[in-house]
């Protein structure tokens, strides 16, 4: 174990008081340079090295520099400002900005239609609306029946159609299964009688001659598209006369070999020219005709009817 020092014993290396003071400058004498270590920044001490040998011209100079130097700003004005927590926006100028447009506070509600919307949405009037079948079958009713079994068309009776809601009215409908003893037609046909007599008619005078002519064969069938259907013409408030049993549209013609003759804007050449022929043919014994051509409705069918018509014309396109 070491030892213990003397609690009396003197440092040796302890400076005394007196030598600490003996380096400080006296009277007259330059400051030391050790304690004023800002005089070694000046730059007119270090290129005048006589300055540090007169005291008086070194405390001239330190004055002069001190006089030469502005003051110091207040301590407040030291400090840099401080950024704003939230960015400003600039105030924009007027007339170069547009509001956003801003959604309203209540979804805006349509037009409310008239009191008389739901009118002009109804069939116009058509005086055959109000045709009801009697207690005992008319007449003309009768003998029109009388004729469809001369000419060989099967048929069967059908109970009265009517709709007082849209205006469609068939008092004496009956349904086709034949056009006569070797044409069919399909599926089955609701018309009233004076239109399956005309289209009975029709076939044994024009279609069965023209097939033919043009293929050598017979007609053993039509294919029919709409017969009997309670509806208005496309796009208006009249009705059609398929609501009264009065129209029949055909798609195609079968004959006697097999060969089938569809309707259409672009048929082959035989069979355009036989369709161009049961088409202009048409024309007089049905009040109306329209096929590929007419318009859209049409391009696939040929549209007969028997619509009354002034002084009885006929309308065919």
């Amino acid at each position: 174990m070491p030892e213990p020092r003397p609690a009396d014993t003197p440092k040796v290396d302890a400076p005394k008081t007196q030598d600490r003071n003996a380096g400080g400058p006296k009277n007259g004498e330059a400051p030391d340079l050790l304690k004023n270590p800002d005089l070694l920044k000046d730059p007119d001490l270090l290129k005048d090295p006589g300055l540090l040998k007169d005291p008086g011209l070194l405390k001239d100079e330190e004055a002069h520099r001190k006089s030469q130097t502005p003051p110091e700003p207040p301590a407040e004005t030291e400090s840099e400002p401080e950024p704003p927590a939230v960015v400003p926006t600039p105030t924009p100028k007027p007339g170069t900005t547009t509001p956003e447009p801003q959604p309203p506070a209540v979804a805006p509600q349509p037009t409310p239609k008239p009191a008389d919307a739901a009118d002009e949405e109804k069939m116009l009037p058509d005086p055959r609306s109000a045709d009801l079948p009697a207690d005992k079958m008319p007449a003309e009713e009768v003998a029109c029946r009388e004729r469809l079994k001369t000419l060989g068309v099967e048929f069967e009776e059908h109970k009265a159609e009517s709709n007082p809601e849209i205006g469609c009215s068939i008092p004496y409908p009956i349904v086709l299964k034949t056009l006569g003893k070797s044409v069919a037609i399909a599926p089955a046909t609701e018309l009233n009688c004076p239109m399956a007599e005309a289209v009975a008619r029709f076939a044994a005078d024009v279609i069965q001659p023209a097939a033919k002519a043009e293929f050598g064969a017979d007609l053993k069938s039509i294919g029919q598209a709409s017969a009997f259907i309670c509806r208005p013409r496309n796009g208006t408030r009249k009705l059609s006369e398929h609501a009264f049993g009065n129209a029949l549209d055909i798609a195609s013609f079968t004959l006697s070999d097999g060969k089938t003759i569809e309707v259409g804007p672009a048929p082959p050449e035989k069979d355009g020219k036989f369709l161009d022929a049961v088409r202009k043919a048409a024309c007089g014994p049905f009040k109306t005709v329209l096929g590929p051509g007419a318009d859209a409705d049409h391009a696939l069918h040929f549209h007969f009817d028997l619509e009354p018509r002034r002084n009885g014309g006929t309308f065919c396109q």
